[in-house]
């Protein structure tokens, strides 16, 4: 059986019992093999590549990396060309998407004041605290005593936050503004 095909066996086996298999479940279920010596080879491998590591005991536990996804290669946008899948590299989304791991949070978007900007309702925002915002960040704001994503702008005026659709106005805040968050992603899931 093939590597990638044994080692997508484990992560199902990890989503479906959310636990690792133990050596013999991987001979036995994963491998088919009677060779635990085989086996042992095999979970080395994994080990080596950065999937699986071993606590203290022998047990073994996912890393990081157990979770990937691979990324294959580019698609063009535009005109039409010819595809060619190749690996080019394994990433976690979070890997890819945050920075802060402490700092970051997700917020489902309700409203469409933001539309123009794609971000739409039922998608997922993910924010860090602890940035700065500067002109053109869109932010999560306490604005007023209410809470809001809209573009971050301050000039002389003050700072102002600004929708992504014509249909809302231009919030000035009146008494009070805290930042909380500086969006870093939006995610829409079809």
């Amino acid at each position: 059986m093939k590597y990638e095909a044994s080692f997508e066996k484990i992560r199902r086996f990890f989503e479906e019992k959310k636990r690792m298999p133990t050596y013999r479940e991987i001979r036995d279920g994963i491998l088919h093999i009677a060779s635990m010596k085989q086996t042992k080879q095999f979970v080395d491998k994994l080990v080596e590549d950065g999937l699986l590591d071993r606590d203290p005991n022998g047990r073994l536990l996912p890393t990081r990396n157990f979770f990937g996804v691979r990324k294959l290669g580019y698609v063009e946008a535009g005109f039409p060309s010819p595809a060619e899948e190749e690996l080019l590299d394994t990433m976690t989304l979070d890997d890819w998407l945050i920075g802060n791991r402490e700092a970051t949070f997700m917020l489902e978007v309700k409203g469409e004041s933001m539309r123009d900007a794609g971000i739409r309702p039922g998608d997922t925002a993910l924010v860090e605290r602890g940035k700065e915002p500067k002109n053109d960040d869109i932010v999560i704001a306490c604005v007023d005593g209410k809470w809001t994503m809209k573009y971050y702008r301050k000039d002389s005026r003050g700072v102002s936050l600004i929708p992504a659709n014509p249909a809302f106005k231009t919030i000035w805040p009146k008494e009070e503004l805290r930042i909380e968050a500086i969006v870093t992603a939006v995610i829409r899931k079809y």
